[in-house]
């Protein structure tokens, strides 16, 4: 039995409401993660040392980064959902893929709208790909945080049973103390990447063009994958047996695809 078991706490989700109108964390996950990159993408991109002479988006062309990378991970995490975890149930309730407000946004759905929101922006600034691709990587991990912190507010994607003294129990579930796991996720993929990210940053990975975006699908890949041991999975929609998760399937291919671009990067003659 844990020595302590936390009860869940009383955090309404809906923030503030007028009416049928209301404002709720979950979406103010997403606010905040989108407009805290933009910010830190713009001093970045503003900064000369970090650059060695690589070109880059100018500081004013990043609004339109922003644009660009919300419509993809709001498009892309959507379809992604529904096409990896429930196709069956949307194709029987069509409607309902366009509830947002009801969660339902899978990352890895949203990496591939925001990455062809990072082609779209790249091909009409003419600046390179991979660079785009560093600076969102580079900030990625702030929205990884606050979406976590949003999961554990609303709360889903909880833990499996266990008896560990941090345990919370949930409410909606059978009432058994569970890993805070939406929490171990904002740390690890959040957190913990955004400072190794940054720390590389200072340090000149941003004069490799890809590097920082390769370093970032290594981390989240392995983060996410040693996750998944302590996340509960949906029996229907994401455990595949044999101990293996959807969410392992879909962050395996980001580890190979994150170390074929360091060794891209790392491997060019360059500064």
């Amino acid at each position: 039995m844990p020595i302590l078991v936390l009860s869940f706490p009383a955090i309404n989700p809906v923030l503030v409401q007028w009416g049928p109108l209301a404002i709720r964390w979950y979406a103010l996950a997403y606010i905040a993660g989108l407009v805290l990159g933009w910010w830190v993408i713009r001093r970045v991109a503003a900064e000369d040392r970090y650059w060695n002479g690589v070109k880059r988006p100018t500081p004013d062309s990043i609004d339109d980064l922003l644009v660009y990378c919300a419509f993809g991970v709001i498009i892309g995490g959507r379809l992604g959902d529904v096409l990896f975890y429930d196709p069956e149930y949307y194709l029987a309730h069509p409607l309902d893929i366009f509830k947002v407000w009801e969660g339902g946004m899978a990352f890895h759905g949203g990496l591939i709208g925001c990455f062809f929101g990072m082609m779209l922006f790249a091909r009409r600034y003419r600046t390179p790909l991979l660079t785009v691709m560093d600076l969102c990587s580079l900030v990625a991990p702030i929205g990884l945080f606050f979406g976590r912190i949003a999961n554990f507010i609303r709360p889903e994607l909880w833990g499996r049973p266990t008896d560990v003294p941090w345990a919370v129990v949930f409410p909606g579930t059978d009432g058994l103390p569970r890993h805070p796991s939406q929490i171990y996720e904002a740390l690890l993929e959040g957190l913990l990447a955004f400072v190794v990210l940054y720390v590389l940053a200072r340090w000149g990975a941003l004069k490799r063009p890809g590097l920082i975006a390769g370093v970032f699908g290594v981390l989240y890949g392995a983060a996410r994958i040693f996750s998944e041991f302590f996340r509960e999975p949906d029996p229907r929609l994401e455990d595949l047996g044999r101990g293996l998760t959807m969410g392992m399937v879909l962050s395996a291919p980001m580890i190979a695809i994150g170390l074929g671009l360091i060794a891209m990067s790392l491997g060019r003659r360059g500064s």
